[in-house]
């Protein structure tokens, strides 16, 4: 009798009634080693499906942390954008509001220093990464404080030959009086709405009346280059403008005499015509007009170099005398 062994199986034989020992072939046992593997295998996609699901892998895990620190930088860096933004508007503030008024120059035009750099699809290539959105707008940030950083370079350039030409602008500027009037008893109208002496109605009048004597002197009130000698019936009659620079024009008007002639540089002080009666006028007195940029402005506000706190409040109150002009 043959010996058996613990990996024989045996199956019963309905025919014969009897236990018979059990033969695999080779098929067979092809068959299940095939389906064991498969079976193992979905079993090993399963788990691991499973496992990456709900936890991740150490590789992963690398990303993330990765992932999380650089938007972490980001972040950073854009408050850090934003800070140095915020500095540069201060530095923008200050060249609009204190250095740019000192020196009488126009601040940086708003639409220039808001303007961004590059076109709509600058950035399209961050468009691709999770974080597309934040990238995009450090990016816009950075490029646009780039422009403002070289903008404000500019800017403080060209305040410093503004400091450069300073004294040579503050002696330019009109700043005295235009005849001799140390106890303000010449003043006969200023600047504003009064009656015209000549037609009675209410007329914008754009210089400064001072009443003398045919033949006073005229004294130029900064140094500059004669623009204009005029002779005239009508009108301002017989008058000089200098164009002192800097957006700076005066006009000395109803003249006598000239003592210079057009295209003449002259210095603060001198003496450029004597005072007349000339023109539209209905008595001896001097005409006298500041302009900026073309426009009269109340030249009661340039004789800072001639008059104390005291005297230019007395100036002021009779300039605003609302009788009627000289002309």
């Amino acid at each position: 009798m043959a010996l058996l062994k613990k990996k024989d199986r045996f199956v019963f034989n309905t025919h014969t009634l009897a236990y018979e020992k059990a033969v695999i072939g080779w098929g067979t046992r092809i068959f299940r080693f095939i389906a064991f593997m498969v079976a193992a295998l979905v079993f090993s996609l399963g788990i691991s499906t499973i496992y990456y699901k709900f936890f991740d892998s150490p590789k992963e895990k690398v990303l993330k942390a990765e992932l999380n620190e650089m938007q972490d930088q980001y972040y950073i860096l854009n408050q850090e954008v934003d800070r140095l933004s915020s500095v540069l508007d201060g530095l923008r503030y200050r060249d609009g509001n204190i250095y740019r008024v000192m020196f009488e120059a126009d601040p940086i035009d708003k639409d220039v220093w808001q303007a961004g750099s590059g076109g709509v699809n600058k950035y399209r290539y961050l468009e691709k990464f999770d974080n597309g959105d934040l990238m995009k707008d450090i990016a816009t940030k950075v490029d646009r404080l780039k422009k403002q950083m070289v903008i404000q370079s500019k800017s403080y350039d060209d305040i410093a030959d503004l400091i450069k030409n300073k004294e040579k602008m503050l002696i330019s500027i009109p700043s005295v009086q235009p005849i001799l009037n140390k106890k303000l008893e010449r003043m006969a109208s200023g600047y504003g709405w009064r009656v015209d002496p000549v037609y009675k109605i209410q007329k914008f009048h754009e210089g400064m009346d001072f009443t003398c004597s045919v033949g006073t002197e005229v004294h130029v009130t900064g140094d500059g280059v004669v623009e204009a000698v005029n002779f005239s019936f009508r009108g301002y009659g017989n008058e000089i403008v200098v164009n002192h620079g800097y957006g700076y024009r005066t006009r000395y008007a109803h003249l006598s005499k000239f003592k210079v002639r057009s295209g003449q540089k002259v210095t603060r002080g001198e003496v450029i015509g004597n005072t007349g009666n000339t023109g539209k006028s209905t008595g001896p007195h001097l005409h006298y007009e500041v302009l900026k940029n073309g426009s009269a402005v109340n030249p009661v506000y340039f004789y800072y170099n001639d008059l104390k706190d005291a005297d230019f409040e007395k100036m002021l109150e009779i300039s605003n005398n609302p009788g009627q002009t000289l002309d």
